[in-house]
Order: structure tokens, then sequence, then C-alpha cells
């Protein structure tokens, strides 16, 4: 019996398929007993991997890919979303975000970068590789409920 059942998909790096990829997520997620909250989660960071190669990896070339890898364990959901488009520099990206606090004035909020805080608090662990495009591991595991 095989360890996981491994689910990829492959579609043009347009807006209109980022619903597509929530809907796949969320159905995945559904499968192996997450709940809810865990699910919506779950969209999120993909739709914000998703939405990254979209506004990102390909602008000069308008046919695009973004193939989408869900490795589904027992107790895990492992996410793969790589482009072949432009790459960027994570830790230099990463050090100018972080969260909001609430006496910073709004109009001083950079633009930019809220997805990849937004993955990154969402997920139990995200991993970045971007050589020769961009390849984002996100891993979200299943919160099962425990007796002391």
């Amino acid at each position: 019996m095989k360890e996981f059942d491994y689910i990829e998909i492959r579609v043009p790096a347009k807006p209109q398929f980022v619903s597509v990829i929530r809907l796949t997520v969320s159905g995945l997620a559904n499968r192996l007993g997450f709940d809810y909250d865990e699910i919506e989660d779950l969209k999120i960071a993909a739709s914000e991997a998703v939405t990254n190669v979209v506004h990102h990896a390909y602008k000069e070339n308008d046919d695009g890919e973004i193939v989408i890898g869900c490795a589904l364990y027992n107790e895990k959901i492992e996410i793969m979303v790589a482009d072949y488009g432009n790459s960027f520099n994570f830790e230099e990206i990463k050090s100018k975000i972080g969260p909001y606090h609430q006496e910073e004035s709004i109009e001083g909020l950079r633009e930019g970068g809220l997805g990849l805080y937004l993955m990154e608090t969402l997920m139990d662990e995200v991993m970045i590789n971007n050589d020769g495009g961009v390849t984002v591991f996100m891993t979200k595991y299943v919160a099962r409920e425990q007796v002391r």
C-alpha cells in the first residue's frame, strides 16, 4: 500500500483558475478530515500561492502554466505550487513583511508580501525553492481530537 496519494493539476497562469484550485484543495482536505477552519486556511494559502504566480511569474508570457501537486497522507496534506517564470529572493521579500500593529497607519502598509505572510501564518510548514522558477511547498497537519 502506498504511503500517500498524489494528485497533480496543471492550469494556465490566469486569475480565473484560482477558484478551481481553491475548490480542489477544499475537496481533498475534506476527505482527509480537516475541520472547516483548517480547510479555509488551506484554501487561502493555496490561492495566495497561485495568485503570486499569476501576478509575478509570467509578466511577458501569456501562456504560462502553474503546476499544483497535493500529497495526501493520513495525518497531513502537502501542497506544491510551482511555476517556471521569474524567480525572486525569498529572504529579501520575507524581511520586508510582518504583522500589522494597530498603532500603525494603514497608509504605511506595504503592498506585496502579504501572500507569503499568510502562507506562513496559516500553514504548519512552508518551504520555497526559487531555482528556475518558484516552487512553494506547504504542509498542514490534521488536528485530531486527543485524549490525555
